[in-house]
């Protein structure tokens, strides 16, 4: 088995290596840099200027800023603007090196973990991450776990009544609840409990209150899940329906096997057959689910209610980099997602050999 976590472990590399590549590649070919993304703001503070100096009656003219014989074809909008300058923004921006030197650069430095700092928030990608850590956590790890508590026995329960009107009424609940999306039942939780239209129970936004150092640990704890229970309620709305269909599934599968049925011919309890033989085979394939789960939890499906909900989390500060072009924050958080992901779901091979010996990943060549 070390064999195989060795193995593993070095494949990590090359998968990293390709992910960074093609989304280095796509970043290179998109419009809209960070040098592109400056110079707007340089010529649209110089129309400013210019409409100011107009509206008092002044003639002056910055003709030392500009050179309009100048035409760059590198750059949409670099017209007019000094050469000069455009090649301070890129040296500012890393860009005055070729995009191979550049990519063999940023790979060395994340060797060691550096992702260099943020090209707008003047603090490192670390920082950042490291700060906006905690609201994505909270929000993954409550929202998994609740998510698991409740789908894991209703589809066993839907599975031993498969066919009963417990069946088809919660199958029904289910679909109606996979069908609303997240960020649709968070305004209407808002509106609900946080001061809409009818009741103000919960807080709006944020992750604690202002005041949430002056409390003791208890109340600490307290506001901690009262600000938590919208935006976690938001995301477990939708993201129970397919593990439930899953785990009912897996269990009716492993329900009609062979082994099952002998076992009931021996005298065993039902019980007993349930959870002493069904389980660990039926729940080999909801595990195998759980390291992407997670991940589309706590990077993906968390986006928008950390904007309805006013938390600064991951999702949002990945979201706002890609928007603004911050290189350092998109491809730092990049790394630090997939590397997340790969290890998740290498736990995740390691928790079917704790469940099911029978599985040998290295005898099978992994």
């Amino acid at each position: 088995m070390l064999n195989y976590i060795l193995k593993r472990i070095l494949l990590i590399i090359p998968t990293l290596f390709g992910i960074l590549a093609v989304n280095f590649i796509i970043i290179q070919a998109a419009p809209g840099g960070p040098v592109e993304k400056a110079i707007a703001q340089i010529k649209g503070n110089e129309v400013s200027v210019t409409q100011r100096f107009s509206s008092s009656g002044g003639e002056q003219t910055q003709t030392n800023k500009l050179n309009l014989n100048y035409e760059s074809s590198k750059y949409r909008g670099s017209q007019g603007i000094d050469p000069d300058l455009i090649k301070e923004l890129e040296k500012q921006y890393g860009f005055d090196k070729p995009p191979m030197e550049r990519f063999i650069s940023m790979l060395g430095n994340y060797l060691f973990f550096d992702f260099g700092d943020s090209f707008y928030k003047d603090k490192t990608v670390i920082e950042l991450v490291i700060e906006k850590l905690p609201v994505s956590i909270s929000l993954g790890l409550w929202t998994t776990l609740i998510i698991y508590l409740i789908s894991i026995p209703l589809g066993i329960k839907k599975a031993v009544k498969d066919g009963s009107d417990f069946d088809i009424m919660t199958s029904s609940l289910i679909i109606i609840g996979y069908a609303i999306p997240g960020f649709l039942f968070a305004i209407f939780l808002i509106v609900l409990f946080s001061g809409g239209s009818y009741f103000d129970i919960f807080p709006l936004r944020g992750l604690v209150s202002d005041n949430w150092n002056e409390l003791n640990t208890i109340d600490k704890i307290k506001d901690y899940f009262w600000h938590l229970t919208l935006p976690v309620l938001a995301m477990v709305i939708g993201g129970f329906a397919s593990l439930t269909m899953l785990t009912k599934n897996s269990f009716l599968d492993e329900i009609n096997k062979q082994y099952v049925i002998t076992a009931r011919a021996k005298g065993i309890s039902e019980k007993k057959v349930l959870y002493g033989h069904v389980f660990r085979n039926a729940m080999l394939i909801v595990i195998s689910g759980f390291p992407s789960a997670f991940i589309n939890i706590l990077f993906t499906s968390s986006l928008l209610i950390e904007v309805i909900f006013s938390l600064d989390g991951l999702g949002l500060l990945g979201f706002e980099a890609a928007l603004g072009r911050d290189y350092p924050v998109v491809f730092g958080s990049l790394y630090i997602f997939t590397l997340i992901g790969l290890l998740l779901k290498l736990i995740s091979d390691l928790t079917y050999v704790l469940i099911d010996p029978r599985i040998d990943f290295e005898n099978r060549g992994g």
